[in-house]
């Protein structure tokens, strides 16, 4: 920033006054020749958890050696014992007493309480200190101890300011509450609010995790295209763009699926890809526009083996990123340790709702019982539509513990393997946990004459103001052509997953920018 404009800035009546005097500090310290903007780097050698874990440890080993209390004390305070840590963060809070000041300063791993004494700083550089704001960014040399109230603390004897703040942050007692405000200024909301990080890198952990099972079951990871002249594999309608070097429309894929299947039928037998899909629809508790999708296929599997990879994956997540298989969501325990409770989706929508689809007849018949309960079809439903309505109406609330929903209706799986001796019913399932599905399998459909009639049937749909239907994909047609084995495949959506193993009560806490209508500046 130059100094015409910090003076620009400094003179614009409408600033905020608390910004005025950072700014003022700023152009103070550049004064002096001290511009923390001018400094590279800083030689971080610990960080706030290491250093505390580092002492108490300490602390252990020289009371396990020591006969007494006063033998004790004295090796802690040998030279030779002493942890000397360098570290840098964001000052949190502050307890001036003087020509001492203790403050608390933030950085990856938490916090950690810093002394400050004029002594050991030298009295120019305690006087700066003292001008420093909550928010600046600092540096500490110095060495790790208790303090007589028992908190593990770093005692400076040297300090280096290194970025200055110029916007205060939220007022310590009350935080960023807002969560507006918080999704929009996520860096904010992760200095303030204890917990965010946490949950962050639990996400990061998980994705971590995912990877590492599915290596251990001989998956690779791929990469396919996001901009798709035809955006296939999933029920929802496309964001559209134009590829200007083509001269070409193209769409933001809504699924991984179609390439993932290519590959399947070139010789991969197990890929997966996780990666960003786009679907152009609502906003809500856990929907967004853009989110993370992972898809995997496995050749010479079927929806049975998909229900057991994921079942495996799931208690294997629970284990080693929560560290148990009963884990806390809202109010409920979700029991992860039982084996799955698997139904067809007729016997959950007969469970639930009281009502048999396999004594039902026809459309005409469904249609008839839907009017009875009041459930809002369109004309174009068939019966296996009704099934569906009929199945988010009565049933997905109940499924709070782990649920495979098995074989559902023709009609809204149009990539899916027709089941043996059920007409009208694929090979195809959904788990359900706290109410929600967090995945969807099929054994694949890889049939080129029955895909093209779905296809066909799904064009059909579109010319009938079905936005979300599938389009022909003549080159996926193609491969299934050259010959696709029997494959099982899965699609799990990262988010809710993330969701549901932070406890996370909405998908916009677990996605670091999540989609935000713009503000009008």
């Amino acid at each position: 920033m130059s100094e015409e404009l910090i003076n620009d800035a400094l003179s614009d009546e409408n600033i905020h006054e608390l910004k005025r005097i950072r700014m003022e500090k700023l152009a103070a310290l550049r004064a002096e020749g001290n511009d923390p903007f001018e400094i590279t780097s800083y030689d971080v050698t610990y960080h706030s958890a290491q250093a505390k874990a580092e002492y108490e440890a300490l602390e252990e080993r020289l009371r396990a050696e020591s006969p007494d209390e006063e033998a004790f004390k004295a090796a802690l305070s040998d030279e030779e014992n002493k942890i000397n840590v360098s570290m840098a963060g964001r000052i949190m809070t502050r307890r001036d007493m003087g020509k001492a000041n203790f403050i608390n300063i933030l950085d990856a791993q938490g916090r950690i309480q810093v002394y400050v004494r004029t002594n050991d700083v030298g009295a120019d550089v305690f006087k700066s200190f003292k001008t420093w704001d909550i928010g600046d960014i600092m540096g500490i040399t110095g060495f790790v101890f208790r303090t007589r109230t028992g908190e593990i603390t770093v005692h400076a004897t040297s300090i280096t300011l290194l970025t200055k703040s110029l916007r205060e942050l939220p007022e310590k007692w009350h935080g960023l509450k807002d969560t507006d405000t918080r999704y929009r200024q996520r860096y904010v909301d992760l200095i303030v609010n204890d917990g965010v990080a946490d949950t962050f890198r639990k996400r990061s952990a998980i994705i971590s995790h995912i990877r590492r099972f599915l290596d251990g079951r001989d998956f690779i990871e791929v990469e396919t295209p996001m901009l798709v002249s035809n955006a296939g594999g999933a029920a929802a309608r496309p964001f559209e763009t134009h590829y200007n070097a083509l001269d070409e429309d193209v769409k933001l894929r809504i699924s991984l699926e179609l390439y993932l299947k290519r590959l399947i039928v070139g010789g991969l037998e197990r890929v997966f890809e996780i990666g960003r899909v786009f679907r152009n629809e609502g906003v809500d508790a856990r929907h967004n526009p853009e989110f993370t999708l992972m898809e995997l296929y496995q050749a010479y599997t079927d929806y049975h083996g998909m229900m057991e990879l994921t079942e495996s994956m799931f208690k294997y997540l629970a284990e080693n990123v929560c560290g148990s298989l009963v884990i806390p969501y809202g109010d409920n325990q979700i029991d992860l340790s039982k084996p799955f409770e698997r139904l067809t989706m007729t016997e959950a929508v007969k469970k639930y709702a009281n009502v048999d689809f396999d004594t039902i007849p026809d459309t005409a018949a469904a249609k008839a019982i839907a009017k009875e309960h009041h459930i809002k079809f369109e004309d174009r439903h068939e019966k296996g539509d009704i099934l569906n309505l009929f199945f988010e109406e009565y049933v997905e609330a109940h499924l709070i513990q782990p649920t495979f929903i098995m074989d559902h209706p023709i009609e809204i799986s149009p990539l899916t393997k027709k089941k043996p001796g059920a007409p009208g019913y694929v090979e195809r399932f959904e788990l359900f946990i706290n109410g929600w599905e967090m995945c969807n399998a099929y054994s694949e459909l890889n049939d080129p004459i029955d895909q093209r009639e779905r296809f066909l049937a799904q064009e059909e749909l579109l010319k009938k103001g079905d936005e979300e239907a599938n389009r022909i994909d003549e080159d996926f047609l193609n491969a299934l052509e050259i010959g696709m084995p029997p494959t099982g495949g899965i699609g799990y959506g990262i988010d809710r997953l993330v969701m549901l193993l932070t406890n996370s009560p909405a998908i916009r806490d677990v996605l670091l920018f999540p989609t935000m209508k713009s503000l009008d500046l």
